[in-house]
């Protein structure tokens, strides 16, 4: 798609202008210029210098697994940096230099860029000990740090120079050196850009890391440096494109929307300004627009969205990509959701909360706030336009609202990027409520990306809204792979339910032949019947945020809601202690899971 279009049409390399000067009156003008520079001293008073990042932080990954000992320094610094310089160029006035300098040196002196877990050559082989400081590594966050190094010198190269001369030559050598030749002159997986198997499926890491790429070489190279870039970057993105579903869906789930749709804008529009006029029939393809409007069908109320695969409910607010990618594609229901949570952030909080490491993201979100405060403005005595109901082929995911209730429902496989063992799951939410969870994932280790993954608890099928067979022998779970999928796949014409069979999830299990489930929602809440072959046994789980309370065939979650269970040999529930940070900024320090024990068929109705 990409491709043909550069081929098709004439075009000249064009460096694109990514921010008004340092210190410029478009700077001070900005909405929230005090903000920034609040951030800025606030930056400066918390660390007198970047935070270490002694070898003993790398090996604690290498050792143990631990990814948080180096990731939260190694996160600190490019923070700090962005916050340090979104106030130098506010303010214009060299307080903030000696600061960026010492950061920008700092990073300089890393050894490595990309994080210890992605120490690697080859896909999905063991991270390395050690890096090879001869042998860049170009990672999500070696793009991502590229991009930053490279944005700050082209804002404020003059100044750093001035202040240690220099300074600004090492970083543009460092991004050349560790980014923008290794993406030219080695291959790394996600590029995408050759028919290796090894190399696929793509995830959202092409996207990401492509617009990293493009960004530190639009910053730092001259227009007739970037065709290079250009081509490069369409072919891989070309590859993402073809294997995205044509529905927009991202089988990563809601949370990485941000990492895959999003980037994947960001880097379009980038390739648009360096080959202007050659790619502007890209906006008009259905695709984007569907992608660009995934989140809005995954958005339940306030802060809560349909959390499958590593995803958590708390997705975050939709900001300035979403509201310029919805102007692009057209998209009403898409521009107006983020111009009202940018409206509601700037409500909540006087301080500065973008707190990326992306200093592009951060500039986007400074230069676009003012326009959709005014569209906020413009939206709030009406409704922002509700979400159809819709159905996600590709993926296997059915988005549903009735009255008080919203229903999303998994089919489709465990093959998933970030895969739950979650086929035929499905999340209840009441009056924006949560009801009935998907739990999400802890805090990423080694263990996550390993063949243990599924040792993890929160990624086993049976803490999701699902059947274990033989709970009291031999516990059987559903499995990970292509294989491991809902068949006989139905959806109402009203898109108002859905019912598989989701044996073949579970693999083989004596005596199993069927799992049918059915699922159906209406203003009255949701009905589930599950029926199956299977002899003996069968515990399915509830997990709830609400506290359970079981009396006869009725289970009352809170005040949320209850459900009637028609069929059910015994009820139980058991308290599911929250100690992980990832886990606990979602859900309460106890949720629940209730099982409902039943032999052939059962019937749930939540009311």
């Amino acid at each position: 798609m990409i491709c043909e279009l550069l081929e098709k049409n004439a075009w000249t390399a064009q460096k694109p202008r990514l921010a008004p000067p340092a210190g410029s009156g478009a700077w001070k003008a900005l909405l929230a210029a005090e903000r920034m520079l609040a951030a800025g001293d606030e930056a400066l008073r918390r660390a007198k210098k970047p935070p270490a990042l002694p070898l003993k932080l790398w090996l604690a990954y290498t050792e143990r697994g631990d990814r948080n000992g180096y990731e939260t320094p190694y996160f600190a610094r490019r923070r700090a940096l962005c916050d340090l310089v979104m106030a130098e160029c506010v303010s214009g006035r060299g307080r903030y230099i000696p600061a960026i300098a010492d950061y920008l040196w700092a990073i300089c002196e890393e050894s490595a860029w990309q994080l210890p877990a992605h120490n690697v050559y080859v896909r999905d082989t063991p991270a390395l000990p050690l890096p090879d400081v001869k042998r860049p590594i170009v990672d999500l966050f070696a793009a991502e740090t590229g991009a930053t190094m490279a944005l700050a010198r082209m804002l404020l190269g003059r100044e750093l120079d001035a202040y240690a001369p220099g300074l600004a030559g090492r970083v543009s050598s460092e991004v050349r050196r560790r980014v923008l030749r290794p993406y030219l002159n080695d291959h790394f997986w996600w590029m995408a850009d050759t028919d290796d198997p090894k190399d696929r499926p793509v995830c959202n890491w092409t996207p990401w890391c492509t617009q990293n790429v493009l960004l530190a070489a639009a910053a730092l190279l001259p227009g007739r440096a970037l065709p290079p870039y250009v081509n490069k970057a369409a072919a891989g993105l070309d590859s993402f494109l073809a294997e995205y579903g044509e529905d927009g869906c991202c089988n990563e789930g809601a949370q990485y929307y941000g990492h895959a749709a999003l980037t994947l804008y960001n880097a379009l529009e980038l390739l648009c300004r360096m080959a202007p006029g050659a790619l502007e029939g890209l906006w008009a393809e259905p695709k984007l627009r569907h992608m660009a409007e995934y989140i809005v069908h995954m958005h339940v109320a306030g802060p809560y969205y349909l959390n499958f695969a590593d995803c958590s409910p708390l997705a975050g607010r939709r900001g300035a990509r979403e509201y310029l990618f919805a102007k692009r594609v057209g998209s009403e229901p898409l521009r107006t959701l983020a111009a009202m949570d940018v409206a509601e952030e700037a409500q909540d909080s006087p301080a500065d909360n973008s707190g990326g490491i992306s200093l592009y993201e951060r500039i986007q979100a400074a230069f676009t706030r003012e326009e959709m405060l005014a569209e906020a403005e413009r939206c709030k005595d009406r409704p922002i336009p509700a979400a159809s109901d819709i159905w996600y082929p590709s993926v296997g995911v059915l988005s549903v609202r009735r009255g008080a209730w919203v229903l999303g429902a998994k089919a489709g496989c465990n093959d998933d990027s970030h895969n739950h063992n979650d086929t035929g799951s499905l999340i209840l939410y009441k009056d924006g409520r949560p009801l009935l969870i998907d739990v999400g994932v802890e805090s990423y280790t080694a263990k996550t990306f390993s063949d243990r993954r599924y040792e993890i608890w929160t990624m086993q099928s049976s803490w999701h809204n699902l059947p274990e067979f033989d709970p009291a022998g031999g516990q059987y779970q559903q499995l990970p792979g292509p294989d491991a999928r809902a068949e006989h796949v139905e959806v109402d014409p009203d898109l108002g339910g859905l019912s598989m069979d989701i044996a073949a999830a579970y693999g083989p299990v004596p005596g199993l032949g069927t799992y049918h489930r059915r699922m159906a929602l209406d203003a009255s809440g949701l009905t589930v019947e599950d029926a199956t072959d299977y002899p003996g046994a069968v515990a399915l789980s509830l997990m709830s945020a609400e506290k359970p309370e079981a009396a006869g065939n009725t289970v009352r979650f809170g005040t949320l809601g209850q459900a009637v269970v028609r069929g059910a040999d015994r009820i139980t529930w058991e308290a599911v202690p929250v100690r992980d940070e990832r886990l606990r900024a979602a859900w309460p320090e106890t949720i629940y899971r209730t099982r409902i024990y039943f032999t052939g068929r059962v019937k749930i109705e939540v009311r």
